[in-house]
Order: C-alpha cells, then structure tokens, then sequence
C-alpha cells in the first residue's frame, strides 16, 4: 500500500518573509506558535550586548536626555539589563553620573541630596514635591565636604507654619551614625532598634559619605540578575558623538570606568564614525564599542571591519522620530533588524533593536527575527526612574519625552549625532512629546520580563539563542497578516472596555 508524506510546514521562515520587495515593522507579520514542554519559569533570556558583554535581561535603555542618566542606569543595571547615558551635557556631567552607577552599593544611597542650616523648610517642601522624599541630612556648608551637623524629617517640621525658619532651628542634632564599612544588614538592625527612618554612614572625621533608608530596605531585594562587572560593580554605558570633543570624552569615561562605549549617529556609515571606532579600539583595547545607527548589510560591513563590537539598528522607527518622514531615509524596522542580523551573524557580532518598540509583543518579535537586545526610549521614558518632572495633563500623569532630533534637544546639544551643530538652519528630525506614568523600573522590567517568558514559551524555544537558531534553519515560522487580521488581532466588537496599563504598581 503506498502511504503519502503529508507536508507539516506551515508559514514561512525569516528568509522567505523578510526578503521580499516590501519592508515590513514589528506588527506586519507573527510567529506561529510552537510545542510546549517548558514552564515560562525555566526560560532563560541571557543575550550579548557586545562581543565580551552579556546580559541576564535583553533589555537596555536609549541615550536620551529624557530616558538614562544614572538613576535610570542603576534602576537597569540591577534588573539585569543596562542603561546607556546620553551625552547632553558636558563630559564631567556624563562622568558623574557614570561614577554615581559605578559607586552604587545596593541599600546605600551614596549620592543623597544635602542641605545647609541656612536652608530653609521652603527649600525641604520643593525637595519633597519634587523626589517624593524626606529625610535630608545637614552639613555644615550643606557639601559633602562638611561635617554633618543634623537632619531633618518630616516630624520636624509637620506642625511649623512659618516655612521661611532656617533648617539649623529645627533639625534632629542628636544623631544615630553608621561607620563607613558597615554591612547592610548592620545597618537594618541599628534603624530597627533606634526605630528611625534615616541611617547616616559618616567617616571618622564626621563627614557623610552615604545614607540608609528605613523605606528603602523594607521593599529592598535581592538582585541575582544585576549586571556586574569582574569588580563586582554595576554596569553602565555611556554615548558619544563622532566628533573630536569625544576623545576627551571617551578618556574621561574610560577612567571613570564605563563598561562600553555607543557612538551615536542617525547614520553610522560614515568616515567619522569609522575613525572613531579605529581611534577606540587602538587607544581602549578593552573598552567594547558599539557602533551605528544601521539598517543595510553594506552599512555593517563597514563598521565591523573597522572594529564594532555590537551594531545598533534603526533608522527611523522611533515613536518621536520623523527622519523617514523628513528625509526620506531609513529602512522598515523588521526587515532592517533581519538583514542585519543576518549579515552581522558571520562575524559573530551582537546586533541591537533600536526604536518601534511599544510592547512585549515589539521585544518578542525582535528577539526572534535575530536581534540579540532591545533599546528602548519611550518604553523606559515615562518611569520614575527617567529624568524630569511629573506633570498633569488631562487628569493623566505624564514625563515629558523628547526626540535628540527634536529642535528643543538640538539646542542642548542633541544635534552633534546629526553632523550638523555649527549649521546656522537646523533641521528637526524628531519631535517634543509626553508619556504616560509607568511606576518604578523595579517594577516595569520584571513585567516585561515574565510577558517575554511567555511569549517565548509560546514559541517554543528556552533561549534567545535556541530561537536564532531555529530562525535560521527554518524551523521557526512566521506568517504576514493583513490589516485587518492586524485589527481582529487586538481590542475590537466592544463598546467599550479598559485598557490594560504597563504602569506597575
């Protein structure tokens, strides 16, 4: 009896999809699903950001002066994943805030915000308004390189009407101190019997060095996934432009520590860049640099030969970016993020998903069509960790977010990744916008985290690697969806329903 091969094959694979005439985003197309054998919890999302770095969390943050300084860095480095601080600024701004993730011990707070006894509780109310925090310690000359003298919380001050009185009339003098070198855990048992809110270390000639927060070690934890250097300490990168000023820059920040350098262009293939790359890598031999922004196979050939140890993809796609708009440049998000990718592979060079990322769903997607981490602006931009204020708007509670491209970041510096900073007629190739309040990082990345478990467990696959390389033999599978299998695939036939939030309390 003759028996017919029944052909299993269903969708098509990341060659037959993405290697047509038509350039394709995030949400064009879908993996199908795969077999399960595997719980969410026994996935493993490790990944290579450079060549010598990798990653518990393929997660990390853009250099944008409204997304990474060092709170955000810190926030990300613990989680597992890692910030990349934006270069708006000048170089001993950027160092700061490098050495402030460099220095960061977990439970101490090694850069608290001070105060004089000329002070006044006026100037503690904006504090508390603005960080959301009390218990400020009090200097001589209100520097660190002062004695402390006091501090000041909130049972100071609560009852006094007159906010214009000096702090140095109402301060705590009768302090509880911790010696530097004390362990966290001493530090917890001294705040539990003295029941005070605030722990301040000072060294043995009384100067403060660091403060323990009672609030702070009750929702603290342990981080097993942080990214740490050989030295135990956080990881952090650091962005900087192609131009000359950033060989003293690149210096500063290789003294300082900074694991990894990202050379910030909207267009990377250039001879600038290239000169930068080669300058890095003879000078800072174990400094990895990451090299970009790309979107062509022929872009990364050029920045890997001159010595890249990571590509970061995008040109574009960005949710406050209008470069494709304005110059009619850039390439489709996904088909760009493949190519690469695949062209990047032969050298065994990490690729970086830089930009249209609005989802778990958009980190899903990358991951599986090759890239190896996602950078992220807006997804990061509304946390607290984020730089700037909160503000109302509508009822909603929004963080300003901006574009580098935009014309209000260009004026602060943003237009040097755009070769154009002594260019009398600037041109705006992003825009000035507002996000909406996603809570805390300690929050926000673990539920990013556990819906790309998931995702993963629906793929079928353990590891980032394990779906690379089922990308490229064929195995996994993707199908494109029409606009309005797009529609039928999210909220619809409603009248009306909520919308789930990211914001995580």
């Amino acid at each position: 009896m003759k028996t017919h091969q029944i052909d299993m094959t269903d969708g098509f694979s990341g060659e037959e999809l993405l290697s047509g005439p038509v350039g394709l985003t995030y949400r064009d197309f879908l993996v199908l699903p795969g077999f399960i054998d595997f719980n969410p919890s026994d996935v493993d999302l490790e990944s290579r950001i450079s060549k010598n770095i990798s990653l518990k969390k393929p997660l990390i943050s853009s250099p944008m002066d409204t997304v990474t300084e060092s709170s955000m860095a810190i926030a990300l480095a613990l989680q597992g994943g890692m910030g990349i601080i934006h270069y708006n600024n000048s170089i001993d701004e950027q160092v700061e805030h490098v050495r402030r993730v460099k220095r960061f011990e977990n439970g101490f707070i090694t850069d608290p915000i001070i105060l004089s006894p000329e002070n006044t509780i006026y100037d503690l109310d904006i504090i508390k308004e603005k960080h959301d925090f009390s218990g400020i310690p009090i200097t001589e000359d209100g520097t660190f390189t002062s004695k402390l003298i006091g501090i000041v919380t909130n049972r100071d001050i609560d009852f006094e009407q007159d906010r214009n009185i000096k702090l140095g009339h109402v301060m705590t003098k009768e302090l509880i101190t911790g010696a530097v070198g004390i362990s966290l855990k001493e530090a917890n048992n001294i705040l539990k019997t003295s029941k005070k809110g605030k722990l301040p270390i000072v060294d043995k000639h009384g100067y403060l060095v660091a403060l323990v927060s009672r609030s702070d070690l009750k929702k603290n934890k342990e981080f097993p996934d942080a990214s740490k250097d050989h030295n135990k300490r956080l990881r952090v990168g650091a962005a900087v432009s192609t131009l000359p000023e950033s060989w003293e820059r690149v210096a500063a920040l290789y003294d300082i520590g900074v694991d990894l350098i990202v050379i910030d262009s909207a267009q990377g293939n250039s001879t600038y860049q290239i000169e930068m790359i080669k300058f890095i890598k003879s000078n800072y031999r174990n400094l990895d640099v990451i090299a970009g922004n790309v979107v062509t196979k022929d872009q990364c050939k050029n920045l890997i030969e001159a010595g890249a140890d990571g590509l970061r993809v995008g040109m574009g796609p960005g949710s406050i970016c209008i470069t494709q708009e304005t110059m009619a440049v850039g390439r489709a998000q996904a088909t760009a993020v493949y190519k690469t990718s695949q062209f990047a592979k032969k050298y065994d060079i990490p690729v970086i998903a830089d930009g249209g990322i609005a989802s778990i769903g958009d980190i899903s997607v990358a991951l599986a069509i090759g890239a190896s981490v996602c950078m992220m602006g807006s997804m990061f931009a509304g946390t607290n960790e984020a730089p700037g204020d909160y503000f109302y708007e509508n009822g909603m509670r929004l963080k300003k977010y901006r574009g580098m491209a935009s014309l209000e970041a260009m004026k602060a510096g943003g237009d040097k990744r755009y070769f154009s900073e002594n260019q009398k007629i600037k041109v705006a190739q992003g825009v000035s916008g507002a996000v909406v309040d996603k809570g805390s990082v300690t929050n926000f990345v673990p539920y990013l985290s556990q819906g790309l478990r998931q995702s993963f467990q629906d793929m079928g696959y353990k590891s980032i690697p394990l779906l690379h390389e089922a990308l490229y033999n064929g195995k996994l599978r993707f199908e494109r969806r029409s606009e309005s299998a797009q529609a039928q695939g999210s909220v619809h036939n409603l009248y009306s329903y909520s919308k789930p939030t990211m914001r995580v309390e």
